[in-house]
């Protein structure tokens, strides 16, 4: 029998926010991927490493996914991801692979799942905290309340949008266009708060337009509000 792929989430930084369950499947299985060149320099080894310290031990497979926008390259790496992991699948082995936040939000997983399961192969997505819920209670900010809808954004995507639907928003993947994204947000009229790097050692919090810098690091995530 091939063995199952799971797409772990193992939260957002703080070693206390990994699931119970994701540390017993960490435990139960000997081959761990990990998104990244060196596996052990992953931020999601850490965070597992310091729930899970036997995962030293363990097979680990470093996963290479690149930060390009190339779509033709990136899919061929995805593509290579999903022939290393069905290297171990077809032993019978099952692959645990590792993703900081959950395993469903913008997560590489994401991509190396579609050609996992084309192929045929069982593919099963543990839930992690996702980063945003983290930020919001970090920021002591509800994300929504009473009737507000909750808009989850790449907003490095989507600068042109202007905020337009009614609601709060959350915006991901904002620091590489982080000026622009400021004046997003002056347009919109909303109050906007960040936390950068949240729950890890080096967690900066923003609690207004002003106070977000410019040169702010990829672990950044915005909350606006209306």
């Amino acid at each position: 029998m091939k063995g199952i792929a799971y797409g772990v989430g193992v939260g957002p930084g703080d070693p206390e926010y990994m699931t119970l369950k994701a540390a017993r499947l960490i435990r139960e299985n000997d081959v761990i991927a990990v998104p990244g060149k060196v596996a052990k320099d992953a931020v999601a080894y850490k965070i597992a490493a310091a729930v899970v310290p036997e995962i030293a031990d363990k097979e680990l497979v470093p996963v290479y996914m690149p930060m390009i926008k190339d779509r033709e390259l990136i899919d061929a790496e995805h593509k290579k991801a999903a022939r290393l992991l069905e290297s171990y699948l077809d032993q019978g082995r099952n692959v645990v692979y590792i993703t900081l936040g959950d395993s469903t939000i913008y997560c590489t997983f994401s991509y190396i799942q579609h050609y996992l399961e084309a192929d045929g192969y069982t593919v099963e997505l543990v839930a992690g905290i996702p980063s945003f819920c983290a930020a919001a209670a970090r920021l002591n900010t509800p994300l929504t309340e009473w009737d507000e809808p909750l808009h989850i954004l790449p907003a490095v995507h989507k600068l042109e949008d202007d905020l337009a639907f009614g609601g709060n928003y959350v915006l991901m993947k904002s620091a590489s266009q982080m000026a622009k994204v400021k004046d997003m947000l002056r347009r919109s009229g909303r109050r906007a708060v960040m936390a950068e790097n949240c729950t890890m050692d080096n967690e900066k919090l923003y609690y207004s337009i002003d106070e977000i810098p410019d040169d702010a690091g990829y672990f950044s995530l915005i909350i606006a509000k209306e």
